[in-house]
């Protein structure tokens, strides 16, 4: 079994493109025609929560059945219980933006979610005073409070939007703070429940790389987070389906105006699960070339990166179009800030890791 080397900076930039994916997962939805939302979120989530990290774990992982049948059981059901939770909040995810746009859901939810998620698992295992013993301990403690920092300056800059939009509409319009505040704030400690559901699997991880799993070892994990989260999310889909009765829009679109495609949606859906699960896909590959010493830190430069590219789409969606000169430099200097964030958090785990070893 071949030892995987530590590249940080190979890390960061394979956490950058499953961030980039991450960021764009929800576009595909603007372009659906004719098709309840409950009936798109339940075919994306068959895909990114279901369909994808099975055949994810089959093409990557040696000897698949062996790898179950040795792993300990309930570090495999508290990863899948952790899921279904994680699920409650992706759902929400997407609710929010509706109201407050891609922008201040991802400041609010992501941010969150990135401090819980990095320094929860430290904490509880009880290593702070052990990691900050380490060399480079200190850049990469800063890149994290950089990170969250500059998320709240995004968050801010998402709220002079939302006011400046508003004053330029007339009204409200499609706007609401508080049911978007509620629900990216759900979305974020949910969303941290997700990471925690990844290190609980840790064990399962380190039998399929003994089994030769290599750097795809984590595709492994997958198969129990995810699928907790597709259980919740088909439960809501169902349940509003029931209730709105457009169960059968699976079948045949709804009735309307406007050119639709029942293939087109469906291709929509394939192509948000697909993002969606190719982010951590691409999690897993950064993850383990970021080393040991500080691989909690996956999940900060994670969030960091999403949040940074959440923003770049937001500029492509024109959500920033007509907003004032205060609202775009604030964002400008949140994102500034972000690529700060990391820079010190890769020049940190390059300390931790030095190619020497």
């Amino acid at each position: 079994m071949n030892p995987i080397v530590a590249a940080p900076l190979l890390g960061v930039c394979l956490h950058g493109i499953g961030a980039f994916l991450a960021a764009n997962c929800y576009s595909p939805q603007k372009y659906l025609r004719r098709w309840s939302w409950e009936i798109y979120w339940l075919t994306q989530a068959a895909w990114c929560w279901f369909l994808w990290p099975i055949i994810g774990a089959i093409a990557t992982v040696p000897q698949l059945w062996h790898v179950l049948a040795e792993a300990p059981k309930d570090r495999m059901l508290f990863s899948f219980l952790m899921g279904i939770a994680y699920g409650v909040g992706g759902t929400a995810f997407n609710v929010s933006i509706r109201y407050i746009g891609f922008s201040l859901t991802y400041a609010i939810a992501v941010g969150l979610s990135s401090i819980l998620g990095t320094l929860v698992p430290p904490l509880v295992r009880g290593q702070f005073g052990d990691i900050f013993a380490k060399v480079g301990a200190g850049w990469v403690f800063a890149g994290v409070a950089a990170g969250a920092v500059g998320i709240a300056v995004c968050g801010a800059a998402g709220h002079f939007k939302e006011g400046d939009l508003k004053a330029r509409a007339g009204g409200p319009g499609e706007f609401s703070m508080i049911k978007g505040l509620l629900l990216s704030l759900l979305a974020g400690v949910l969303s941290a429940v997700y990471g925690f559901a990844l290190e609980v699997a840790a064990p399962v991880v380190d039998i399929a790389e003994q089994h030769g799993a290599g750097i795809w070892k984590g595709n492994i994990a997958y198969l129990f987070a995810n699928t907790g989260a597709f259980v919740t999310a088909a439960l809501y889909s169902l349940y509003l389906a029931r209730r709105n009765k457009s169960l059968g829009e699976l079948r045949r679109l709804r009735a309307g105006e406007g050119r639709a495609s029942l293939t087109g949606n469906y291709l929509l859906a394939l192509l948000t699960g697909t993002l969606w699960y190719g982010q951590f896909f691409f999690y897993n590959l950064g993850h383990v070339r970021l080393g040991r010493q500080y691989a909690f830190s996956s999940w900060a430069i994670h969030m960091i990166l999403l949040v940074l590219f959440s923003n770049l789409v937001g500029v492509v969606f024109q959500e920033w179009k007509g907003c004032r000169e205060r609202t775009k430099t604030t964002i400008g200097l949140g994102l500034a800030v972000l690529c700060a964030a990391i820079l010190l958090l890769t020049y940190g785990n390059y300390l931790g890791e030095p190619p020497s070893q």
